[in-house]
């Protein structure tokens, strides 16, 4: 396919909430933006001519979809997860976000727990609290640079907070952990043991690096698969965010009915029809392009390591096992958290996301989308290593 990933495209003056929304957010304008997870790379060359297709077409009326569509799907994930899925178990749903709120409304009632792992995505919060459910966190343990999972704090605030689901988000963004097959057993086999269901969100697992196989939760057992919920999408795979399209797997015919209910309440029906035109392209014909996205990304990892290393050693890589997300270590400068926002926002020029957004134990921490071109991602390494330097003269 030979997509050149090189390719600078502007994206100003499209609406784009990346780069036309500064000051809308609090930020100045031109500020040079890697926070948001979406990518400046447009989407693979077969799923445009089929949306070029549509397009050309020009009705865009109620549309669902055949047999087809759950194939191109059902291939994808027996073929990169050896994960086999039944028609039965799909819901289709405008977005994993909006899938978490309704699991949430579904599964469990006011004032009931829901337990989630910060620093983690932040959205898991609002869908908690926005929804008037008690939110319980199980922090993940910092350690030696890397992040692990607190078994015994986790199975405490089961049983004292008697909590009724977990959000398990696998690849974990920020931090960027693929969780190994024995990590994902253990945490399944303590929620069976409390019934604790688990809603995970594996909408990153198609970026995972050499070495850090990522696991879809319910392949593991026909246990957890009778427990769990597994949100997935295209949308960060292929950038298809805005076409708001995702594949929600249930088995359990008893959950997924409650979960089907619930989206009915929200008056939601057939989904984006571009959207679902771009899903089932991405799955069938957009394996060439992820793989060289894949590679591209690797390359652009190994820079901003080296980067760092030989420029700015006091900020330090979390070493990412997944996701095209680097969650990067300042605690090492001891700055407030008003000191950083002023270093990288008014200094630097950049907008990144900060830590303290997924969680308080985000304190001293950034997070930084490489899904970009290098010469972007270069002018933002030189713009935090002009800002640092400032800071010491």
């Amino acid at each position: 396919m030979n997509r050149n990933f090189d390719e600078i495209i502007d994206r100003k003056n499209t609406n784009s909430i990346k780069y036309d929304f500064a000051k809308e957010r609090g930020k100045p304008e031109g500020i040079l933006p890697l926070w948001v997870a979406d990518m400046d790379f447009k989407a693979p060359d077969p799923v445009l001519d089929d949306l070029l297709k549509a397009v050309s077409h020009g009705i865009f009326g109620y549309t669902e979809v055949k047999r087809d569509y759950f194939d191109a799907v059902y291939q994808w994930f027996l073929k990169h997860f050896e994960w086999e899925t039944k028609k039965e178990w799909l819901v289709k749903a405008p977005g994993v976000v909006y899938a978490l709120a309704c699991a949430v409304r579904a599964f469990t009632k006011e004032g009931d727990a829901v337990l989630i792992q910060q620093p983690v995505y932040y959205p898991f919060t609002s869908v908690i609290e926005d929804n008037n459910r008690r939110l319980i966190i199980n922090p993940l343990v910092y350690q030696d640079y890397n992040y692990r999972i607190d078994f015994e704090d986790m199975e405490r605030k089961i049983i004292e907070e008697q909590v009724k689901l977990f959000i398990l988000c696998s690849p974990h963004n920020p931090v960027g952990r693929v969780w190994t097959k024995e990590e994902l057993v253990r945490l399944g086999n303590l929620c069976l043991k409390h019934q604790v269901l688990i809603l995970s969100d594996e909408i990153h697992c198609d970026f995972t690096y050499p070495g850090h196989p990522h696991t879809v939760f319910s392949s593991i057992n026909e246990d957890f698969a009778d427990y769990s919920i597994i949100c997935t999408a295209p949308s960060k795979t292929f950038n298809l965010a805005g076409l708001q399209v995702s594949n929600i797997f249930i088995k359990n015919p008893v959950l997924r009915r409650k979960f089907i209910d619930e989206i009915r309440k929200t008056g939601y029906s057939q989904l984006n029809t571009l959207g679902l035109i771009a899903c089932q392209s991405a799955y069938a014909n957009g394996e060439p392009w992820l793989n060289e996205l894949k590679l591209y990304l690797q390359d652009n990892l190994s820079y901003v390591r080296q980067f760092l290393k030989d420029n700015l050693p006091q900020i330090r890589l979390v070493e990412p096992q997944g996701t095209y997300l680097i969650w990067l270590d300042f605690s090492a400068l001891s700055f407030t958290e008003e000191k950083m926002e002023h270093m990288i926002v008014h200094k630097a020029g950049l907008w990144l996301d900060g830590g303290t957004m997924f969680g308080a134990s985000g304190l001293g921490f950034q997070r930084i989308n490489i899904a970009c071109p290098r010469d972007i991602l270069k002018d933002a390494m030189q713009k935090l290593l002009k800002a640092m330097k400032e800071l010491e003269e």
